[in-house]
């Protein structure tokens, strides 16, 4: 079965708000109130916690660097405590999913937040059922870009890796689909702070209505 396999943060959902406000929570209880922003910082957010910590300390003079493995606990917890205030599926997402699903393709998600929180995130949004694989960065003892991380979601959704490809929006993605030997294809929507089309991907798209067509262009 030719399988479409979707990154989750800033691909399906922008998760940046929920993300930061675990962050700043970890400021606050160290007495250093808010240092980062859900707008301007929104890039960095889906760069994961410690790079969100790091950015924040940065802001900061005197922070013991340790800081930043001692906090990301504190900010995991966090997060699952709030996991979706303020997190939201792009426009069209589930539409795209349901007519890639008509079509005879299997789905599926590669996402380095790790596996319980994405799978938290994935039911409270009331979406996971769609999906036939969820792997997260601690399902295997390796993440993307190692190109195994998308093939066991492939392999899990009932599809043959040979035919699939990776739905993404950052350079990990684009690194995983060619270290795999499968097409990428890049949203231009995600809050990064770059234009992903430099990163050269099979394709971009700028709406989930445009993902069907390069699906079928790509892979069949």
């Amino acid at each position: 079965m030719r399988t479409v396999i979707f990154d989750l943060d800033g691909t399906l959902a922008d998760t940046s708000g929920d993300l930061i406000a675990a962050a700043n929570a970890c400021f606050r209880g160290l007495g250093l109130g808010d240092l980062l922003d859900a707008r301007h910082d929104a890039g960095t957010a889906l760069r994961g916690g410690r790079a969100m910590l790091t950015l924040g300390f940065s802001r900061v003079d005197g922070v013991d660097p340790g800081e930043v493995d001692r906090q990301y606990p504190v900010l995991l917890d966090a997060y699952a405590r709030d996991i979706n205030s303020h997190t939201f599926l792009y426009p069209g997402t589930m539409d795209a999913v349901t007519r890639l699903k008509s079509a005879g393709y299997a789905v599926g998600i590669a996402t380095n937040k790790p596996e319980g929180l994405a799978e938290t995130l994935m039911q409270s949004l009331g979406v996971r059922g769609e999906f036939a694989s969820l792997i997260g960065a601690d399902t295997l003892p390796v993440r993307k870009p190692d190109p195994e991380h998308h093939f066991e979601a492939v392999r899990r959704a009932g599809g043959d890796p040979r035919k699939s490809l990776l739905v993404g929006d950052t350079a990990t993605d684009r690194d995983t689909s060619r270290n795999a030997g499968v097409p990428s294809v890049l949203v231009t929507f995600g809050p990064g702070p770059h234009d992903v089309r430099a990163l050269s991907p099979e394709a971009t798209i700028d709406h989930f209505d445009e993902l069907d067509a390069v699906v079928a262009q790509l892979i069949g």
